[in-house]
């Protein structure tokens, strides 16, 4: 007999980390071209980490993945950022929050999360795991309902999402029929001549792309107010739509230097920051035309729908940062999410490819440029992990821990 859904109630939270592919060589990664193509950065200052990203652990937590039951029997899943610490404050910490707890409740679990944690972060570690266990709420919460997270979440607002493509390649993604291209800048202002590098490197994409299409600038957090000036006015020819993360999204008065001495340009920021409050004041302020708030690190689905909500009183854009399975779900829910991002994940840079490679058996992949509702119309976020994939459970891990400690070892 099926379990009104007024009693289901949250039984289990259990915890994995991916077992690493060690087959798979470092150029042949998803996104390899990432890793080893020069791209200014918040560590270009010092030489020893300048030209590799991986060499200062941009990656060093790593992905984990989250699974909660209901009484019912039904399960959300979701995978995010946050390692083997994402793991640790899920089963030592948010677990209490969500055992017993009604899965229809995500405003008041995800307030007791983030009040529960205050003390010990709320940016960072703490949000990447917030994040993922959120998802995997409103996973579960979408297959307890039989409909897919966007009808949850405000339904739907328009008849397709409309890509751009994040690559060193603006001219084949001009081809493949994305919206637009954003390309990363080359050289920090560390770098010798590095304000006549860029120009040169960005006038070769503009040429690559052709007149008349969007082109964007991915800047990494690694540039100083008066250099970003110098920059976009030497640029002025090379028709930028929009500059990302000139700066760090905590210099608020930065941006606000940069709006008064360019009031014509278009800014973006926000990857980097975290939940409403994060996100305030460059709202509040009209410091940015476009936020690019990552579902996987700002706080989940139940945060981001309400950093859209704020901006809209705006007239804000918010385009999320990042190709993300859960993004679809977001944008197609919100008014003001004209377009989605997708990175080209191939390792050449050449084509759009799953996030996470082969972990999912399909994700909702632009055609033409385009991606159509019923490609992620199933229950949830309508993703089936691939039965290759080994998972970890966290418990195994944590075991040695709990023993120490004297803690009782959480149910698998």
């Amino acid at each position: 007999m099926a379990i009104p859904i007024d009693q289901i109630r949250i039984t289990a939270v259990r915890t994995f980390l991916v077992a690493p592919d060690n087959t798979t060589a470092p150029e042949e990664r998803p996104g390899a071209w990432l890793y080893f193509q020069e791209i200014s950065n918040p560590m270009s200052k010092y030489t020893k980490y300048k030209d590799n990203r991986e060499s200062w652990g941009v990656d060093v937590l790593g992905n984990f993945c989250v699974e909660i039951e209901a009484s019912d029997g039904t399960r959300g899943f979701a995978i995010g950022h946050g390692g083997f610490m994402g793991c640790f404050l899920t089963e030592e910490h948010f677990k209490r929050f969500l055992i017993g707890a009604d899965p229809r409740d995500t405003n008041m679990i995800w307030d007791q999360m983030y009040r529960g944690s205050q003390h010990y972060g709320r940016r960072g570690i703490t949000m990447f795991t917030i994040s993922v266990i959120d998802l995997a709420l409103w996973d579960l919460l979408g297959k307890i309902r039989g409909e897919p997270v966007y009808k949850l979440i405000g339904g739907q607002t328009k008849d397709h999402l409309t890509a751009y493509c994040t690559g060193p390649n603006p001219d084949i993604s001009r081809e493949q029929g994305y919206w637009g291209s954003k390309v990363p800048l080359s050289f920090s202002p560390s770098e010798p001549d590095s304000l006549q590098k860029n120009y040169d490197a960005l006038a070769a994409y503009r040429a690559k792309a052709g007149p008349g299409y969007p082109l964007m600038v991915d800047c990494y957090m690694s540039l100083s107010v008066s250099y970003a000036i110098k920059l976009v006015k030497k640029c002025a020819d090379v028709d930028i739509e929009f500059w990302e993360e000139v700066l760090s999204p905590d210099d608020t008065e930065g941006y606000a230097l940069l709006r008064q001495a360019l009031p014509g340009v278009k800014w973006a920021t926000g990857e980097h920051e975290y939940t409403r409050y994060g996100f305030r004041k460059l709202v509040d302020s009209r410091l940015l035309d476009v936020l690019q708030p990552d579902v996987m690190w700002c706080g989940g689905m139940t945060e981001m729908v309400r950093i859209a909500t704020h901006a809209a009183a705006y007239d804000i854009d918010v385009v999320p940062h990042g190709t993300s399975h859960y993004t679809v779900h977001f944008c197609m829910s919100q008014p003001n999410s004209p377009l989605i991002e997708y990175v080209a994940y191939s390792p050449d840079g050449r084509s759009v490819a799953p996030v996470h490679g082969d972990f999912f058996v399909s994700e909702p992949l632009p055609t033409d440029g385009i991606v159509r509702p019923e490609e992620f119309s199933k229950p949830g976020f309508g993703l089936e992990i691939s039965p290759h994939v080994e998972l970890i459970p966290a418990t195994d891990l944590l075991r040695p821990y709990f023993d120490i400690f004297g803690k009782k070892v959480p149910d698998s």
